[in-house]
């Protein structure tokens, strides 16, 4: 991923709410499959960390990232954003 397609999720990812929480019981294989489906519907997404969760953030987005095979965009707080790309139809081209 180049930075200026980085870049260009990081802006997307703005403007998103976070559709999964991760709780104090940090990542269940539920969550995981959570995400799973999340990122296979909709390619970027946007998780939130909540407080009571012990785990370093940029530790579980790493985590996550190689379960789903997926991508970190970045992790600002407790907020993590995740890209993996369809395989058809993408929403989220690489600019040319």
């Amino acid at each position: 991923m180049t930075t200026k397609y980085r870049a260009y999720l990081k802006g997307q990812a703005m403007t998103m709410d976070p559709i999964l929480q991760i709780g104090k019981s940090c990542l269940t294989p539920e969550v995981t499959a959570a995400v799973e489906e999340a990122l296979e519907a909709r390619e970027l997404i946007k998780i939130s960390v909540l407080q009571n969760c012990v785990d370093d953030p940029k530790e579980m987005a790493q985590m996550l990232a190689e379960r789903t095979r997926s991508q970190v965009v970045q992790v600002i707080g407790k907020k993590i954003v995740l890209f993996r790309q369809a395989k058809k139809n993408s929403k989220y081209l690489p600019e040319k």
